[in-house]
Parts: structure tokens; C-alpha cells; sequence
């Protein structure tokens, strides 16, 4: 199976593409319009913020050639930065736009517990994934090889809130609120935590993703 990984400056590339080379995955890297038109199938990763994420896809012209492929049914995976980029905006550095794939904003996550006690922000650690209010597992998604309560890696300061409850896919609990861990909607889906550094249970989620591509 080949994937493009759209490279636009902001991730750590590497790690994803060897993720998905250990899930039996063909993967090359795409730093222009041209290359990601032509894709089978697509991975949007990222780290940093939203503004300098959409101002760098922006200024390589890679905008337009991802909503392109979105809508002809290109399947597209969005990684931390990259989930959050699929939504309609963030209030990250003030409001930008994203790539409205996704309905919904990205926020900032709480300095306070719902305790009122200080937590820390960026949320950096391991949490249990659950399947979002009116789910009872993960069948049909990217998290179908998932058993709900499973732990994946997540390192952010800004979370995405979907506009439309069925978008949401599955989340996490940091400071005892429920925050989105993946959303998705159509052939576009979202994680803010990282799979590609989130042992088994991530690599099967890529591994999921890559099934899905060959439909």
C-alpha cells in the first residue's frame, strides 16, 4: 500500500513514515501540490502551532490539493497538529482557519482541573482511549483494532471540538474532562495523540488506517 506523507516543515517525519513502513506501508514524502494530487492515500502529521502549520501548507500551495483529495474520497489521516488542522479553526495565537474537513474549532485545554486545582498544560503523557458519548466501541473507524481503555500517547496545549457529536470518535480524560482524542468524518480522520509513538496499540491503528486505503 502506498501513503504520502505531506511534509510541510512542522513534524517529525521520520518516525511516522517508519510507523507505517513496520505496517506493511509504502511510504514516501510530499512536499508539493503535484505529488500529493496524485496520492492514494494520504497522512497530514504535525507538531507546533496551528497558525505556523496552515501558513506553511499554505505557502507550498498544499491547501487546495488537500481538500481536493478529501473530497474525491481520498482517504486522509490527520496526526496531532494535523487533527487539529482538519477542523474549521483555532483560537491558537488568536482565530486562523483550517482546512474545514472537520466542522468544529480547536481550543485551549483548561489551566484548572474541574477541582479548580492547577494542571499542567501542555497535557504530556499516556491516557486511556474511550469511545465517545453515544459509542459503545470502535468498530467501523481507524480504532477498530483498539479494546476501549487502551493507552496512547498524547502530547498537546489545544484540543478540537467537533461541531457534530456523531464526528467524534473517541476521547480521553485529562483533569476530569473529556477531551476529543479522534474525530473523523467520511474518508478524513483525525488523532490528537501520537500512534506512531504509541507502541502496539498505535501500530494498530495505522495498520487499521492502511486496511481502510484498500477499499
Amino acid at each position: 500500500m502506498k501513503v504520502t506523507i505531506v511534509d510541510y516543515g512542522l513534524s517529525n517525519l521520520r518516525s511516522v513514515q517508519n510507523a507505517l513502513a513496520h505496517c506493511g506501508a509504502e511510504a514516501k514524502l510530499a512536499a508539493d501540490a503535484e505529488t500529493v494530487l496524485a496520492a492514494d492515500a494520504l497522512v497530514l502529521p504535525g507538531v507546533g502551532a496551528f497558525r505556523d502549520g496552515m501558513r506553511s501548507l499554505g505557502e507550498r500551495g498544499l491547501i487546495e490539493p488537500i481538500r481536493q483529495k478529501a473530497g474525491q474520497g481520498t482517504p486522509l489521516l490527520g496526526i496531532c497538529l494535523g487533527m487539529q488542522m482538519l477542523f474549521d479553526e483555532s483560537e491558537e495565537f488568536g482565530t486562523h482557519p483550517g482546512l474545514g474537513l472537520i466542522s468544529g474549532r480547536v481550543v485551549k485545554l483548561p489551566a484548572a482541573d474541574t477541582g479548580g486545582s492547577p494542571q499542567r498544560v501542555p497535557h504530556i503523557g499516556w491516557e486511556p482511549l474511550l469511545p465517545a458519548a453515544g459509542r459503545t466501541d470502535f468498530s467501523g473507524t481507524v480504532l477498530a483494532g483498539v479494546t476501549p481503555g487502551q493507552e496512547c500517547y498524547f502530547i498537546h496545549s489545544f484540543a478540537a471540538q467537533p461541531a457534530h457529536e456523531q464526528d467524534r470518535l473517541a476521547d480521553a480524560f485529562y483533569g476530569g474532562r473529556a477531551v476529543c482524542a479522534a474525530a473523523g468524518r467520511g474518508v478524513v480522520t483525525g488523532c490528537q495523540f501520537h500512534p506512531e509513538k504509541s507502541g502496539p496499540v498505535g501500530l494498530s491503528i495505522l495498520s487499521q488506517f492502511l486496511n481502510i486505503c484498500l477499499k
